[in-house]
C-alpha cells in the first residue's frame, strides 16, 4: 500500500512498499499534469542524500549500467524511462528523497521486486526509487520471527532462512519481490508441523510521505497497520502431465481434493498453461510436515504422470523445483484474475479452464505471430484460511466467505499489439466469471479480486470495498499533501 515507503523492516510471525495502492484526491491524477525539470530534482536529490553516486541516470548521459539494473522489471511493458534512478541507503534517505519530490510535485516510483505488470505501479517517468539497497534479514529465535528488508525478492528469504530451519510465508516464483506480495494482501498463513499459526506480517518499518520515520504495527498504528497489510523438511512438489487424455482425471481429481481436503497443512494447485501451440497441465502438491498423513495426496498421485518431482524436501528446494523454468523476465505480460468461492471448484469449471486454454490458445496463435503463452491457475486454498489471520486487513473486506484467487496471464511480444492481448485476457476472465455465476455462484461478480493479480484499470471497489471510507480517512491523515499521489498505482 502506498501509504508512504516501507524501508528496512518488515517483521513476520514465523511461521515492502510496492503494490502501491496510490490514494490520490477525486479526480487528480498529478502524474499527468506534472511539469517539473526532472533531472534538475534528481540533482537536487543527489546533492542532499548521503551519497551522491547513488543517483544513476540514463547510459547516453553517464554511460552507467546500474540505472538499468536498478530499473529493470519482470514485464517489459509495465517499464517506463525514468529520468534518474536513485538508490537509497537508508530510511533517511527515502525520507529526504519524498519531502523533494512532494515538494516539486515530480512523479516518482518505488520498485521492490518489480514483478507488477501494470505500466506505472512501480514505473515513472520521473524519479524511480529502487529499494535494492535494503537486504537485511535478521532471525531471532528467541521471538520466532524474521525482520527483513523490501530490497529483497523471496528466494533471498528463504535461501537465508533455510540455514534456520524456519520459514515464512511469501511467493512462490522466483522473482517476486517481498514488498508487493505482502502488501498486496493481508491474510496469508500457513500452519507448520507443532500447529503453530504462521500469520504474515506483524509489523512494518515506514517512511510516511511527510519524510517521517515511523514503526506500524497493530499497538503503535492499528488503523495504518490495517491499510498496510493488504520450518522443517516439508513433502511436496510438481507433476507435470503431457497426456491430454489425463487432463480430465486431473480435473476431477483437483475438485475432489478442493472440497473434501480440509487439512490446513496440506495444499494443491493445478495449472494449465498453453504454448508453442499445446496444452500443458501441471500440479503443485505441498504439505508442511515431512510425510502427509496417508492416502491424501493418493488421487492425483495415481494418475500417470510424464514426471514429478515429490518428496520429502526443505521449503527452499521445493521452491526451487516449482520455479525451474519460470521466466526472469518476459516481453510483455497481463495478469488478470477470477474470485473463485471455494465451494465452486467443480469438475465442470476446471474442465472449462482446460479447454479456454486450448481455444484460445489456439485462436491466438493463428492469430498474432506475437503471442507466446496463455496461463489459468485456480487456487483452491483451504477453507478455514480466514479462520487464522490475527487481525484485520484491507484485503478480504469480507470475511464472510472465502474467495480464492484465480491466476490468469497472458505473455506476447509485440508492444503494438497490447490493446489485442488485453481484450485477449479479459475476454477469458469473463468466460471464466461467467460460468461461475451460471452454476449458480452470483456473487462472483462483486466479490473481492486479489490485488496483486488485477489489471491495471480495476475498480477500486472490487479490491476494497466496503473498508474504502476507512481507507480514505488513513490517507488524509496520513498524506495530507497527497504525496504518494505522484506515484502510480490505484487511485482513489
Amino acid at each position: 500500500m502506498a501509504w508512504g515507503v516501507s524501508t528496512l523492516r518488515i517483521c513476520f510471525l514465523l511461521g515492502l512498499t510496492s503494490s502501491f495502492l496510490t490514494v490520490a484526491h477525486p479526480l487528480e491524477d498529478l502524474r499527468a499534469g506534472a511539469t517539473a525539470n526532472y533531472t534538475v530534482i534528481c540533482s537536487e536529490i543527489a546533492s542532499k542524500i548521503a551519497f551522491v553516486s547513488d543517483v544513476h541516470y540514463p547510459a547516453t548521459r553517464l554511460g552507467t549500467t546500474t540505472y538499468e539494473e536498478l530499473t529493470r522489471r519482470y514485464a517489459q511493458s509495465a517499464g517506463e524511462r525514468p529520468a534518474c534512478a536513485v538508490e537509497p541507503k537508508s530510511p533517511d534517505d527515502v525520507g529526504t528523497i519524498l519531502k523533494i519530490v512532494g515538494r516539486s510535485r515530480t512523479p516518482f516510483a518505488v520498485q521492490s521486486g518489480g514483478h507488477s505488470a501494470n505500466i506505472g505501479f512501480s514505473s515513472t517517468k520521473g524519479v524511480h526509487i529502487s529499494l535494492r539497497s535494503f537486504r537485511s534479514i535478521e532471525y531471532s529465535n528467541g521471538t520466532r520471527t524474521v525482520d527483513f528488508g523490501t530490497g529483497l525478492r523471496w528466494e533471498d528469504v528463504y535461501t537465508t532462512l533455510d540455514t534456520y530451519g524456519v520459514n515464512v510465508v511469501g511467493g512462490r516464483a522466483a522473482g517476486v519481490g517481498v514488498g508487493g506480495f505482502t502488501l498486496g494482501g493481508g491474510y496469508s498463513y500457513q500452519t507448520n508441523e507443532y500447529g503453530l499459526t504462521l500469520d504474515s506480517a506483524m509489523a512494518f518499518e515506514l517512511v510516511k510521505p511527510t519524510g517521517e520515520v515511523v514503526q506500524v504495527d497493530q499497538k503503535t498504528e492499528p488503523d495504518l497497520f490495517f491499510a498496510l497489510r493488504g520450518a522443517q523438511n516439508n513433502y511436496g512438489g510438481i507433476i507435470a502431465y503431457a497426456d491430454p487424455t489425463v487432463f480430465s482425471e486431473v480435473a476431477a481429481v483437483t475438485s475432489k481434493m478442493a472440497n473434501e481436503v480440509k487439512d490446513p497443512k496440506a495444499m494443491f494447485s493445478t495449472g494449465v498453461i498453453f504454448s508453442n501451440g499445446s496444452v500443458n497441465v501441471g500440479t503443485v502438491v505441498f504439505y508442511n510436515a515431512p510425510s502427509p498423513p496417508p492416502g491424501i495426496f493418493d488421487d492425483i498421485l495415481n494418475i500417470p504422470s510424464a514426471q514429478h518431482t515429490i518428496q520429502s524436501q526443505s521449503y527452499l528446494s521445493f521452491f526451487n523445483g516449482i520455479s525451474t523454468g519460470v521466466s526472469a523476465h518476459v516481453a510483455r505480460t497481463y495478469f488478470s484474475t477470477v474470485p473463485v468461492p471455494h465451494d465452486a471448484h467443480s469438475t465442470k469449471f476446471l474442465k472449462l479452464v482446460n479447454d479456454l486454454a486450448q481455444s484460445v490458445g489456439t485462436e491466438l496463435t493463428s492469430a498474432s505471430k506475437s503471442f507466446m503463452s496463455l496461463r489459468l491457475n485456480p487456487e483452491p486454498f483451504v477453507s478455514t484460511m480466514l479462520d487464522h489471520s490475527i487481525t484485520s486487513s484491507a484485503y478480504p473486506y469480507t470475511r464472510s466467505k472465502v474467495y480464492c484467487p484465480m491466476a490468469i496471464g497472458i505473455e506476447w511480444s509485440d508492444p503494438s499489439e497490447d490493446g489485442f492481448f488485453k481484450a485477449a485476457i479479459e475476454r477469458v476472465t469473463k468466460a471464466l466469471e461467467d460460468e461461475l455465476v451460471a452454476e449458480g455462484h452470483d456473487d462472483v461478480i462483486t466479490a473481492p479480486l486479489y490485488p496483486n493479480y488485477v489489471l491495471g484499470d480495476t475498480p477500486l471497489v472490487r479490491l476494497y470495498g466496503s473498508n474504502l471510507p476507512r481507507l480514505r480517512a488513513i490517507k488524509r491523515r496520513v498524506d495530507p499533501e497527497n504525496v504518494m499521489g505522484l506515484a502510480g498505482g490505484f487511485k482513489i
